[in-house]
């Protein structure tokens, strides 16, 4: 190379394939630094303006921390003071390294964090749970307390507590609040499956180890429901903990609700507003493997909820060749009713307590008074269907068939008696009797019920099944009698 005087020319050569390179980490850099931004922004932007559009029309908006990042949630979650001590004090107790003990902490908040995304939740999650349950049952809404329901502050956490009676609840309540609110709900394993858990996700739930006795899962649970109910995060939650299985309503597991609790400060500025939901059905899809997991255990076995792939795709074939026919028979009537809320800043006032300052017993204690107190207000407000009502007559027979006008007779004293209790009834059509026939009709299509000579007997064998749909109610007629073949039914 010359560096005297006159033109300089200088080749460099390279290779094709580096040259190919530097030209992919060019497009990349552009995109990265350039493009990627400029897209986030049009359609953060975008977003942003959707769901202020969907606020406006919604009765409990959408809190902003469902709009934040995952990522950040975990970490927010993660950094949060009381996770750091529960790593700090595992490392301690198991010997094991700081950055193995907080990746486990890592792993379950990944677990536990949903990625709530509003178009997939209203555009496509509400569309499918309106269309399925209409196809599968006569949806209804039954009583509700408008004016208390219009009353709650603006900016309290909402906390749907439901009763839980089937795999349709998520679905059913689901398609009836999509007009009110975006509900994030808690799951359990059934849902973490490869394909659908990133699904159930993206629609706001979180998944949780139901029974977990590892301290640092359930501290990471404990502060990323407390953060969410702190950020006004509107939450539905099944007190029961799981399907009941007799048809009774169950007592409450309080996790959820201990951990919502714990830390709550009458005096701030947000309330925490409990909404009873009483759900009821003619028919719950699960009903006989629910019995069948109930006589297990009083066998002392391990109850089975396996599911058979058989099974399902036979009911979706006779259901689809119904609908062809014009054979399909709905499953009855679906009821939703809503009861009175429940502020947690009144009860706390009215019993004089506050949960933080509370030692573990008589913490304990107080959540298991306010989840007695729930579990009260959801029973009153399950509303009693045409196929309780009928299958509480026949249990209340005592295996004695009983004629056609004995039937609607007993079930309309049954009916008077709840409504003079207060209880919720739902009777289509306001007409007794037909309420009677709808009830009887599908017990029939189901071989539970069967005439003969004119007398309706229970079939042999389907005791239990029959007493499942009695027991719906159970709780708000404490007390059946049958004597003298006439049914009498009373409330204490």
């Amino acid at each position: 190379m010359s560096f005297g005087g006159g033109t300089l020319l200088e080749y460099v050569s390279a290779p094709v394939w580096l040259l190919t390179i530097l030209g992919l980490l060019a497009v990349v850099a552009i995109v990265d630094r350039a493009i990627s931004p400029a897209i986030r922004s049009i359609t953060t932007a975008r977003r942003e303006r959707a769901v202020e559009r969907l606020n406006e029309r919604l009765a409990v908006p959408i809190a902003p921390i469902k709009l934040v990042g995952r990522k950040a949630l975990i970490s927010q979650v993660i950094l949060d003071p009381a996770v750091q001590s529960a790593i700090a004090a595992e490392v301690l107790q198991s010997g094991k390294s700081a950055r193995f003990v907080e990746a486990q902490a890592q792993h379950y908040a990944r677990e536990i964090v949903p990625a709530f995304s509003t178009a997939l939740y209203f555009k496509v999650g509400t569309k499918i749970a309106r269309k399925l349950s209409t196809a599968l049952y006569r949806v209804r809404v039954g009583a509700s307390d408008i004016t208390a329901l219009q009353g709650i502050p603006p900016n309290a956490s909402v906390v749907f507590v439901i009763n839980h009676r089937s795999n349709m609840d998520y679905i059913l309540v689901t398609y009836l609040a999509s007009r009110s609110s975006a509900l994030s709900y808690a799951v359990g394993e059934w849902a973490r499956v490869p394909g659908l858990a990133g699904l159930i996700r993206l629609m706001g739930a979180y998944f949780i180890r139901r029974g977990s006795g590892n301290q640092l899962y359930r501290r990471v649970l404990a502060r990323y429901v407390h953060i969410a109910t702190a950020s006004g995060v509107t939450q539905a939650v099944f007190p029961e903990g799981g399907l009941s299985r007799d048809g009774r309503l169950q007592p409450a597991r309080l996790g959820l609700i201990a951990y919502m609790v714990a830390d709550f400060d009458p005096s701030g500025a947000r309330d925490i507003v409990f909404v009873p939901v009483g759900l009821n059905y003619d028919r719950v899809l699960e009903d006989r493997v629910l019995v069948t997991a109930a006589a297990q255990v009083e066998l002392g076995q391990k109850p089975r909820f396996g599911f058979r792939l058989t099974t399902f795709l036979g009911f979706v074939s006779r259901m689809i060749a119904g609908r062809v026919l014009g054979r399909w028979y709905k499953n009855g009537y679906a009821c939703v009713s809503f009861g009175k809320p429940v502020s947690l800043k009144a009860y706390m006032t009215n019993k004089r307590i506050d949960f933080r300052t509370l030692n573990d017993v008589r913490r304990t204690a107080a959540v298991t008074e306010l989840g007695a107190t729930l579990i009260g207000e959801i029973g009153s407000a399950v509303p009693a269907l045409p196929v309780s009502l009928v299958a509480a007559v026949f249990i209340a027979a005592h295996g004695q068939p009983i004629s056609a006008l004995e039937l609607k007779a007993s079930v309309a004293r049954l009916i008077a008696t709840l409504q003079a209790s207060g209880a919720q009834v739902y009777v289509p059509r306001a007409d007794d009797d037909y309420a009677v026939d709808v009830g009887l009709r599908m017990l029939m299509l189901r071989r539970l019920v069967v005439e003969t000579v004119g007398l309706y007997a229970v079939v042999k064998g389907e005791e239990r099944l029959l007493a499942y749909y009695a027991n719906a109610i159970a709780h708000l007629l404490p007390t059946i009698e049958h004597s003298d073949n006439s049914n009498q039914f009373n409330q204490p």
